[in-house]
C-alpha cells in the first residue's frame, strides 16, 4: 500500500465520525489514534521481553526505566500486557482498558496523548458508542516498521494534517500538532526536512525554523535501530 492509499485508508475513519463530529474535528480523533497505532506496532516485537524485564526489575526494587528502554530498543516502551488487538477482546471495558494502556507508556510517549487531549476524545467517542468501532478500525491498520518505513510514516502523517486543514473552516491556531509528534513522525535528515517548507500554517505554533531545528536534532523514534 503506497502512502496515498494508506492515508486514505486511515482517513476513512471519518465515515464513523460523521454525524457525531464536525468535519473540522476529525483530526482530533484520527491524529492521536494514528500515533497510538504506530507506537503499538513499533513495540510489538519487543513487548514480551519488556514485560518480563518490567516484572523482574520491579520485584528487585530497581528503577525499571533504563532496562525497559534497552529491551524495547527505542526511546519509549509500554508495560501493559494490552495492545490494540487485545483491547478488542473486551468490548464492555474498552474505555477503561484503553486508559490503562495509555497510562502504561513511558512518560515521554504518554505526554503526547495528554497534549492531544486524548482523554476528552475517548470520553466523547465512548458517549457516542464509537470508541470500540474506532479502535477496531485502527487495530486493523498495519503500521509496523517492516511494512511502513519511518519516512513513509512521515509522509502519511503530513497528508493527514493537510486533509484536516483543507476541510476545516476554523482558524489556523486551532490546528495544534504537539511538538513531540513532529519528533515522532519525521526523519531528521536535511533532504527529508526540506519538504516541510510546504507545510501550511496549520502546524500551529511551531514555526518552520523551529520545526526544522527539531527535525535535525531529534532521532526518529518510529524505526527500530
Amino acid at each position: 500500500m503506497n502512502q496515498a492509499s494508506l492515508s486514505a485508508f486511515i482517513w476513512s475513519v471519518a465515515d464513523l465520525l460523521r454525524g457525531d463530529y464536525k468535519q473540522s474535528e476529525y483530526g482530533r480523533v484520527i491524529l492521536p489514534f494514528t500515533v497510538l497505532r504506530r507506537l503499538d506496532c513499533v513495540l510489538a516485537l519487543t513487548k514480551p521481553a519488556v514485560l518480563k524485564e518490567f516484572e523482574a526489575k520491579t520485584a528487585a526494587g530497581l528503577n525499571p526505566d533504563p532496562f525497559l528502554l534497552r529491551k524495547a530498543g527505542t526511546s519509549f516502551y509500554n508495560t501493559s500486557p494490552l495492545d490494540m488487538a487485545r483491547l478488542l477482546g473486551d468490548q464492555d471495558h474498552i474505555r477503561q482498558n484503553l486508559y490503562a494502556y495509555i497510562q502504561a507508556f513511558s512518560p515521554a510517549a504518554r505526554d503526547i496523548f495528554e497534549r492531544f487531549d486524548f482523554h476528552a476524545q475517548v470520553e466523547r467517542l465512548a458517549k457516542a458508542n464509537l470508541l470500540y468501532l474506532v479502535t477496531e478500525k485502527f487495530a486493523n491498520i498495519d503500521l509496523h516498521p517492516q511494512t511502513v518505513s519511518n519516512a513513509q510514516m512521515g509522509v502519511v502523517f503530513e497528508e493527514l494534517i493537510r486533509k484536516f486543514a483543507e476541510i476545516s473552516n476554523e482558524t489556523a491556531g486551532e490546528h495544534f500538532t504537539p511538538r513531540e509528534v513532529i519528533r515522532l513522525m519525521v526523519n531528521p535528515v536535511e533532504p527529508e526536512a526540506e519538504r516541510y517548507r510546504r507545510l501550511p500554517p496549520e502546524w500551529g505554533s511551531c514555526h518552520y525554523e523551529e520545526t526544522l531545528g527539531m527535525m535535525r536534532a531529534q532521532s526518529p523514534m518510529f524505526a527500530r535501530p
